[in-house]
């Protein structure tokens, strides 16, 4: 009990007012901690297929790229790559998950465009630029995904932490300051009754 309580009526209503407060948050960031839980947890499970799915694809693009450097010899390829052109076709928004903020990768998936000739190429070559502008795409994705599964679980430890300080501190708390008010509030009006009717009987 807090010594500067004084046990009055005001001060019970208001540590009961404080009390229901406490609840009501208390089951409104369980709530949220839930929601962002079930939200982490698609998210794992989406990072988990998109790196299987970049596993395929790049032992793909390996096996297409090992045949034209078998082909044609590794500069010659790493000349053609060099040809290829570079572009940064993505941008980064954000927006609003349960008031967390996470990522979103925006960008367009572009056709393969040769900026090479096709004298001394073959089907192998474009294959894998296919396969790793996939991986790109992927990588983007993936990106995404697991930044924001860092952010919730960071928003989650801090909402548990919240909600845990409710409910062993703050709401046990004012339970013991409201019963014990309650308690001496009780038994003055008793020793008040037990008074008037010992007046009322000398009277």
């Amino acid at each position: 009990m807090n010594v500067q309580t004084a046990a009055t009526k005001a001060n019970l209503m208001r540590l009961k007012s404080s009390l229901e407060f406490s609840q009501k948050a208390f089951e409104l960031l369980d709530k949220k901690r839930n929601v962002l839980i079930r939200e982490m947890m698609t998210l794992v499970d989406r990072s988990k297929e998109i790196q299987a799915e970049i596993a395929i694809v790049f032992s793909d693009a390996y096996k297409a790229l090992e045949m034209v450097n078998v082909s044609f010899g590794m500069e010659y390829v790493e000349d053609l790559a060099l040809s290829i052109q570079k572009d940064e076709d993505y941008e980064i928004l954000m927006k609003s998950v349960m008031g967390v903020e996470i990522p979103s990768v925006k960008y367009e998936k572009h056709p393969v465009t040769p900026n090479y000739g096709f004298f001394r190429t073959n089907p192998a070559f474009d294959i894998a630029i296919r396969n790793f502008r996939q991986v790109k795409y992927l990588i983007y994705e993936l990106a995404q995904v697991e930044n924001s599964v860092y952010r919730l679980a960071v928003e989650i430890k801090k909402t548990q932490r919240r909600a845990n300080a409710l409910e062993n501190v703050q709401i046990p708390r004012y339970k013991a300051q409201a019963k014990y008010i309650q308690e001496v509030l009780e038994e003055k009006d008793r020793e008040d009754f037990f008074r008037l009717k010992r007046i009322k009987g000398k009277k």
